[in-house]
């Protein structure tokens, strides 16, 4: 891990992750581009109406649960820190359980699901670790854990995970920079092995999107792993 301090280009005040989540739950969906999470899902070589029982970690409002459904998915489960993002979550209908808890230390009985994701949350945790080796003990043998996450580069560009506290009014949420070594190495240690690997871009999408990006065309902003148990 390195000190995200070190790079923080903004200095917006900065808030804890429920204590920013909580607040940004609103907006929330209003905010997140789809382009930084599912544009990738979409690259990746899952079959994903075949995937079984799937737990969704940081499952906030319910994004990637309600997009697993519309693949196909079925039986879906989610964590999350954060009740009032979870609140949204079951007004999608989409999931079998939900859980306010902590996604390192679930709780979850062990070998349930066939498949883990998790999308936009590792840059919040201090350490990888015990998120690789809780999904780990969640999965059953031969099962998978895909993770989407906020490019390191993007972040060491000094740009923090951010929201509109009010208008004109900035706020981070505690942010930590993994490098993809730190994500190997947390994956292996827990029992990992590692299937593939992709990358977003800045491109002309996110540039429609967010003019002001152009600076950033072709650099990386959000990547995915996906690991399987042996």
């Amino acid at each position: 891990m390195v000190d995200f301090a070190r790079f923080d280009a903004r200095h917006y005040p900065t808030l804890g992750v429920r204590e920013g989540y909580a607040a940004w739950a609103p907006t929330y969906e209003d905010t997140v581009v789809d382009l930084m999470d599912l544009r990738l899902l979409e690259r990746l070589q899952i079959q994903w109406r075949a995937a079984g029982r799937v737990l969704d970690l940081a499952c906030g409002t319910g994004r990637i649960g309600a997009w697993l459904r519309a693949k196909g998915v079925q039986r879906i489960d989610g964590v999350d820190l954060t009740p009032q993002m979870l609140a949204q979550a079951r007004e999608k209908g989409v999931y079998e359980g939900l859980t306010v808890g902590d996604i390192t230390d679930t709780g979850i009985p062990s070998d349930r699901y066939n498949l883990i994701t998790q999308s936009l949350a590792d840059e919040h945790l201090p350490d990888l670790g015990p998120l690789y080796a809780e999904a780990f003990r969640l999965a059953r043998p031969g099962g998978g854990f895909v993770l989407v996450g906020y490019h390191p580069w993007f972040l060491m560009s000094g740009i923090p995970t951010h929201f509109d506290r009010a208008p004109g009014e900035p706020v981070a949420i505690e942010s930590h920079v993994h490098l993809f070594s730190d994500h190997v190495r947390a994956a292996l240690g827990a029992g990992w092995r590692l299937a593939t690997l992709e990358e977003g871009v800045i491109d002309d999408a996110w540039v429609a999107r967010k003019a002001k990006w152009d600076q950033y065309r072709d650099r990386p902003v959000s990547f995915a792993f996906v690991w399987l148990k042996p």
